[in-house]
């Protein structure tokens, strides 16, 4: 939200008053309390008829400082409020000094200096050591405003006919650069652009989001917390083209800011106060095939399905239904449809013990349809969400007269859990959560009534998911629960795993896709996945393999479209070529399946360390090269693999390499970097480089589906390595057996570790020579 028309004029209808000075410093038990007032104090009469604000600025632990603007205190500070520090949170001794340039506080690796200039606002954040200037609260940075402007400040005693907003403006350096805000499609850099973090089911082709996260990355080594739920607006360059302004609705406004100096330190730091993401089962890394959502299906379809797949060489780990496993109308009511599933148990153990997938999974979402078999039951008990009034709260968008599930009653919860186990009992294993974005504000009453209707919208996601992910967990184990939900916010990370919501099947939009699972990721989602071949029309057979290709280097790999199948056969005509859909597939679904001793090693990493397995952005890996900031069209998987998606029709794809030697996954040949790239690729490949010094352990050729033993029968292949290279290997649930390492004499330490038939290569994989005629350097 825009408060000023250019740099001299108030925009129509709105009153702004800043934080003028820095009038008093009091130290509190955790830091510093200033007193700002909204003119500048020269003599006692000014301190009349003036508001102020109260700037808290605290030590919350080591790198990581909070600060809080408060207009009137006496406001209520309704729920919900995000679960930080859900792992506890680490004691951290402040230190508050004063000096030369004025007071500052310390917090571990992070300080904030507040100027001792007379008359001034300025609050400094910077490394404690003094090497590094972070950002700033500078003169006319902190405010409040009203709108429409009061004409008389009495008018302000009955607020119901204003809003009140408090903003800060934290400054832009030249050449920052600013990320993440959740899982957006728009331009990767964020400043110039108006973000509104408000969820909202609009698809990946327009500037809203289904995962809308108040944090936010910045190139100078930080990143900032925003610690409300609610709906906040943000203008990244857009209103002041030095400065990033957080605003809110409402008397008091919350921030964190997060020292790295390194991003990967930024986002492990910003885990501790959310919340790490959980680990996801091994299963859950191999091909997923959907239904899709409109298409005409029953259980001689999904059979039909699974075996033509094992007929194309192609494992599928796990069978997704989606919505019209339940009657028209009914959705959600936990009921199978009689007349296409009549035995949905057995259907279901059949598949499983046909050995043609080794789990399922359905899909549901928050709402409850007026014409299912559950809406009466949780309307009598009151489990849906009220009007003020007393009556449900309904509407017929999506859903007949659908109520929605309010998740602040635990009885309600209770209740859906006790749904959940009854798809469990019929040996449902995954559950897709669709929707929780269109969550009303408006004329709505939540049972428990302590919490603010607004903040509610955002949070929903957090609660509706956290419900059916910790069901999961008592069902099948802490680290065999698995969801593929769609909406989320800050903290949603700790029940893995998202998908990226309704793409279009174009190149543009598998743009737009790899925009948002980069910006997310930089929020500290480990796991995300997207509808291979994307969700809105039928993709032409290129698109569709160009596709797969991406999808099978994302951490988690769905088929899955609206009105049309995405399986192979029904792309091209059941071409049998080797370029074919079929034959595309079952090239990198077998490439992603070796790739899992590499991946599920990653994988913990990532989930220790809060950092996104993939996509990762190429920023995390390489922060102080300045290109690495601007990379939207390629990604790391890991720390070790870099991938960049074919978008053109004719194979012609352009990539950078950060500095060093980097080798061709599918060729061995190696290029020097830093610098751009052109190359033209077949279906079966597409620029994947594997960055030097690395040790890259590999499964068997012909191994079928992710489950397997990662230490037996395996490749390991050594690319440009050095003393100290490593590689940990890791058993099927993920833990740490122990670690492959280079010696002092270029020998492999930790033989012992691996079992079979292993072999190791010194100069990179053992390749296919059919690579050499489908990729050209241009």
């Amino acid at each position: 939200m825009k408060f000023r028309d250019g740099m001299w004029l108030t925009a129509e209808g709105v009153q702004v008053e800043y934080a003028e000075e820095v009038y008093d410093i009091a130290e509190t038990e955790k830091g510093l309390s200033l007193l700002c007032p909204t003119r500048k104090i020269f003599s006692r009469g000014d301190t009349l008829n003036r508001s102020t604000l109260t700037v808290d600025v605290e030590a919350a632990c080591d790198g990581v400082i909070s600060v809080e603007t408060t207009h009137w205190a006496g406001a209520v500070n309704k729920g919900p409020h995000f679960d930080l520090f859900p792992d506890g949170r680490p004691s951290i001794e402040h230190k508050v000094s004063k000096g030369d340039k004025g007071t500052t506080l310390s917090a571990g690796s992070l300080s904030a200096t507040v100027a001792g200039d007379d008359h001034t606002f300025d609050i400094r954040f910077h490394s404690t050591d003094g090497s590094k200037h972070l950002t700033s609260l500078l003169g006319r940075s902190v405010g409040l405003a009203y709108t429409p402007a009061p004409s008389n400040p009495l008018q302000t005693g009955d607020m119901r006919d204003f809003k009140h907003y408090i903003f800060t403006q934290t400054t832009l350096g030249v050449g920052e650069s600013v990320h993440g805000l959740g899982e957006r499609f728009g331009a990767y850099n964020k400043v110039g652009q108006s973000v509104a973090l408000w969820n909202a089911d609009g698809g990946t082709s327009s500037d809203q989001a289904y995962k809308n996260v108040s944090f936010w990355l910045s190139s100078r080594g930080y990143g900032i917390f925003i610690d409300t739920p609610e709906k906040v607006d943000l203008e990244i360059g857009s209103e002041r083209c030095s400065r990033v302004q957080t605003s809110v609705e409402g008397q008091r406004l919350k921030w964190y800011i997060i020292y790295g100096p390194t991003p990967k330190e930024v986002l492990g730091r910003y885990s501790v106060l959310t919340g790490r993401p959980s680990k996801v089962p091994s299963w859950s890394y191999g091909l997923w095939l959907s239904t899709s959502f409109t298409t005409n299906y029953d259980e001689a379809t999904v059979k039909s399905f699974l075996e033509g797949m094992k007929e194309r060489d192609t494992p599928v780990d796990v069978f997704h239904y989606d919505c019209f496993w339940m009657k028209a109308f009914t959705w959600t009511d936990f009921v199978f449809d009689s007349e296409r599933f009549p035995d949905p148990k057995a259907q279901i153990a059949r598949l499983k013990s046909s050995g043609l997938v080794k789990k399922v999974c359905v899909w549901i979402n928050p709402y409850i349809a007026q014409h299912g078999a559950a809406f009466k039951h949780a309307a009598e008990k009151g489990y849906l969400l009220k009007r003020k009034n007393g009556e449900v709260w309904q509407w017929d968008l999506w859903q007949a007269g659908m109520g929605l599930v309010d998740f602040t009653n635990p009885e309600a919860v209770k209740w859906y859990v006790s749904c959940l186990n009854g798809l469990f009992d019929q040996g449902v294993d995954a559950i897709k959560t669709d929707f929780g974005e269109r969550i009303p504000t408006l004329d709505v009453e939540w049972h428990d009534k302590s919490v603010d209707p607004h903040k509610m919208h955002n949070y929903y996601a957090f609660i509706w998911n956290k419900t059916v992910y910790e069901a999961l967990q008592a069902r099948y184990g802490t680290t065999e629960a698995v969801l593929f939900a769609r909406s989320a916010t800050a903290g949603t990370q700790r029940f893995p795993l998202v998908w990226g919501g309704d793409c279009e099947s174009t190149p543009e939009a598998m743009a737009e896709s790899v925009r948002g699972g980069l910006g997310l990721g930089l929020c500290g989602y480990a796991f995300w996945s997207n509808d291979i071949g994307g969700f809105e029309g039928s993709p032409a057979p290129w698109i569709y393999k160009r596709w797969v290709a991406f999808g099978l280097l994302c951490s988690h790999s769905r088929l899955h479209g609206s009105n049309s199948y995405r399986v192979p056969w029904t792309i091209d005509s059941d071409s049998t070529e080797e370029e074919g859909c079929s034959r595309t597939l079952a090239r990198w679904t077998a490439l992603k399946t070796r790739l899992m001793p590499y991946l599920f090693a990653q994988a913990g990493r990532a989930v220790r360390e809060g950092l996104p397995l993939s996509l990762r952005a190429m920023c995390l890996e390489f922060p102080d090269d300045p290109t690495a900031w601007f990379l939207d069209r390629q990604f790391m998987v890991g720390e070790s693999l870099l991938a960049a998606p074919v978008f053109d029709e004719s194979g012609e794809v352009e990539f950078y390499l950060p500095r060093g030697t980097w080798t061709s996954f599918f060729t061995n040949q190696t290029r020097d970097g830093p610098g751009w790239f052109r190359e033209k690729h077949g279906f079966g490949s597409l620029p994947l480089y594997v960055r030097e010094n690395t040790v890259l352990v590999l499964g068997k050729p012909g191994v079928k589906g992710a489950v397997y033993d990662y230490a037996a029968d395996v490749e390991v292949c050594l690319y440009q390595v050095r003393e100290g290279a490593s590689a940990e290997l890791v058993d099927g649930e993920g833990e740490v057996l122990g670690t492959l390492r280079v010696g002092t004499d270029g020998g492999l330490e930790g033989q012992e570790l691996l079992k079979g038939a292993w072999t190791k290569n010194d100069g990179g994989r053992h390749v296919e020579e059919s690579y050499m005629k489908t990729i050209e350097w241009l």
